[in-house]
């Protein structure tokens, strides 16, 4: 009897060691272990080449971590900032850069970490289900869009000569018409709705806070039939003066306002 115990003692010593074992092996390699910096940021390089993102910023992480205080290290946090961008992680990304800024304010990449910052919140790809939608950016939150333009702004007031500053103008200059076409499609939307007195609001925000964007003419036209609907005849009468003036082709007055055909799935 005693000899049976100790035969199932040795056996459930031996399980234990071999599950210890096991447990043992299954820890996970660090790769990078025996690598220099600059093979470990070599190899960064190939997976964002090859655009397996989450890699390249494992591997940035390990470098950045590896190389601190060095220019190889303020260069793996800018790289994995655009490595977070790219995998969807854009609130990852905006802190990484974040960090960057406070820990090196003079860094001559800074032109750059800027440049990147307004990039990932511009985000102007609304994706397949807004393509079948027919969303448009301008229907969206413009919170993101704001925020780029600020980031922008910083870019081409501190650093006007900039290798990136002729592209971050042209995107401001694109959030402008956004911004000010979002406030035309809030108006848009209170005017279908008989709310007359809010389409006059939101329109004369896109006028007194946008110059020369297209959506213009739209917000005059708006402001012009709520004027109308609400019996401000002398309003009404001046606006259209203005929008005749400003706009002395405008289809809108001669055809009314454009047919916006309704997504499929609108149906109220």
């Amino acid at each position: 009897m005693l000899r049976v115990k100790l035969s199932v003692v040795c056996v459930s010593l031996l399980t234990t060691g071999a599950l210890l074992i096991v447990g043992c092996s299954s820890t996970p390699v660090d790769k990078t272990a025996n690598m220099s910096t600059a093979k470990i940021y070599a190899e960064a390089k190939e997976e964002m080449a090859a655009s397996q993102w989450e890699r390249a910023t494992l591997l940035l992480e390990k470098l950045e971590g590896r190389a601190a205080g060095t220019p190889l290290a303020q260069q793996a946090q800018l790289d994995k900032a655009y490595s977070q961008y790219k995998s969807s992680e854009p609130a990852q990304a905006l802190a990484t850069l974040d960090r960057f800024m406070k820990l090196h304010p003079v860094s001559p990449a800074m032109d750059y970490a800027i440049y990147l910052k307004g990039l990932i919140s511009f985000n102007d790809d609304l994706g397949l289900f807004a393509r079948f939608t027919r969303q448009d950016l301008s229907e969206r939150d413009q919170k993101a869009s704001k925020e780029s333009f600020e980031a922008f702004k910083e870019l081409v007031d501190r650093f006007p000569d900039s290798r990136y500053a002729p592209d971050a103008r042209q995107r401001m200059n694109y959030i402008v018409s956004s911004l000010a076409q979002y406030e035309v499609h809030v108006a848009r939307y209170y005017y279908k709705r008989g709310a007359y007195l809010a389409a006059v609001n939101r329109a004369q925000l896109a006028v007194s806070d946008y110059r020369e964007v297209p959506a213009i003419e739209e917000a005059l036209y708006i402001l012009y039939r709520s004027y109308d609907s609400l019996g401000l005849t002398q309003l009404r009468d001046d606006t259209k003066r203005v929008l005749e003036k400003n706009y002395p082709q405008s289809e809108l007055l001669a055809k009314g306002s454009r047919t916006i055909s309704e997504p499929w799935w609108k149906v109220w």
